[in-house]
């Protein structure tokens, strides 16, 4: 079956299952129809693959599969509505709907990010009773750490801080690898965790989930600059409008693409044997980068 073929499969199982996840837990407050609303955004559900990826390759059964990828759904849909609040990026679209802020109201809208965050939260630590509860608190802290101050949050406000200032590739990096990378590194790395894998698989799981979040952040630059709201679902260009620091200003299209095919195909060469036995991580990270042809 085609790599795309399994992402869209894959999102349709997915959103029937969050879909259900979310009617069952949340109640039919204005808060609730927000949260509901703004993480079921039409997206293709791509950290949610990856752990599924993940979870085939070190045979995590279906049901800690889903919670997972529901905690970590629930953890980008927080950051996308905070993201498009006009205090952040300012923008009234998610996917060619309007953003939460606009459907809703601007406090509604925080309110329903910060109950998303911890929703994520009260999924891993109630759901996954039959998990080792060191290795339960393992994933906890994990995730904890990967949406705080040395995460998620942290690469946003760096990306926010950034704008209209001269700065260095290493910094941009950084700020990618937290605010992109760091979720998908949760995503693809948290299985093996769970089924308490050796640290070299660990690591390697870790190190493949930051290199697909950079290349998705640097694809992400891409599509911003060159498509249209129809494509993209949102208003284009706002990037260089704000004066958003990428590495795409920095090395323009063809170099960017060019760094991003040479990270693949060192870590590849480096993971030779994880590669050789599961053949779709070579895949996904090439369709990750075919995302700006």
């Amino acid at each position: 079956m085609k790599l795309n073929t399994l992402i869209n499969s894959n999102k349709v199982e997915f959103d029937i299952f969050y879909r259900k996840l979310l009617s069952k837990q949340l109640n039919n407050s204005i808060l609730a129809k927000a949260m509901k609303y703004g993480s079921m955004n039409g997206g293709k559900r791509i950290r949610p693959f990856l752990v599924r990826e993940a979870c085939k390759i070190v045979k995590i059964n279906k049901k800690i599969m889903l919670i997972l990828a529901a905690s970590v759904e629930s953890i980008h849909s927080y950051s996308l509505i905070h993201d498009d609040l006009p205090s952040m990026d300012n923008d009234d679209y998610r996917r060619g709907k309007l953003s939460t802020h606009k459907k809703f109201d601007e406090a509604t809208a925080i309110l329903a990010g910060d109950a998303l965050h911890d929703f994520a939260f009260e999924l891993i630590s109630s759901n996954l009773k039959k998990v080792d509860s060191k290795i339960n608190l393992k994933i906890i802290n994990f995730l904890s750490k990967s949406t705080g101050h040395n995460g998620l949050a942290g690469g946003q406000s760096k990306d926010l801080y950034y704008e209209n200032k001269d700065v260095k590739t290493t910094n941009i990096l950084d700020m990618y690898e937290k605010k992109t990378g760091k979720l998908f590194e949760f995503a693809f790395s948290s299985p093996f965790i769970l089924a308490n894998e050796s640290k070299d698989r660990i690591t390697f799981s870790k190190k493949y989930g930051l290199l697909f979040g950079l290349i998705f952040q640097i694809i992400d630059d891409l599509l911003d600059d060159m498509n249209s709201f129809e494509n993209i679902g949102k208003t284009p260009g706002k990037d260089k409008k704000q004066g958003k620091s990428t590495l795409l200003n920095i090395l323009g299209k063809e170099k960017v693409i060019n760094f991003c095919n040479k990270k693949i195909k060192k870590f590849i060469k480096l993971n030779k044997k994880e590669f050789n036995n599961n053949p779709n991580l070579e895949e996904l990270l090439n369709y990750n980068l075919k995302r700006a042809n």
